[in-house]
């Protein structure tokens, strides 16, 4: 069973700063890309920001130059650093992981976390 957890949401300021924390555990052969997604009321899940394995990243136009997404992969654990975060920031983040539990494409799966709010407002 493979789990991903997350930690780190609650309420901020504009202009403020927070991390986001996401550590996958169980039955984990290898982690490929990892990713952060939002949904905002009344909206679509959209895509943040993703990691490859070797590193390399990508963000959503509306976050670039704000916020940046690490991982430790030792720890099994990717961070989203938010900075300068504005009130259209608000929504629930959730952590994404295409995980593999074996050798092999055929157990290769993609995983969620249960979601963590970011609320920013004065």
């Amino acid at each position: 069973q493979v789990q991903l957890v997350e930690s780190g949401g609650g309420l901020v300021q504009p202009g403020g700063s927070q991390r986001l924390s996401c550590a996958a555990s169980g039955r984990i052969y290898s982690i490929n890309t990892m990713a952060w997604y939002r949904q905002a009321p009344g909206k679509q899940r959209e895509l943040v920001a993703g990691i490859t394995s070797a590193a390399s990243t990508n963000y959503a136009d509306a976050v670039k130059g704000r916020f940046t997404i690490s991982r430790d992969n030792a720890k099994k654990t990717v961070y989203l650093q938010m900075n300068s975060l504005k009130p259209e920031d608000t929504a629930v983040y959730y952590c994404n992981a295409e995980i593999q539990t074996g050798p092999g494409s055929r157990w290769r799966n993609e995983y969620w976390g249960q979601g963590t709010q970011v609320t920013v407002s004065s």
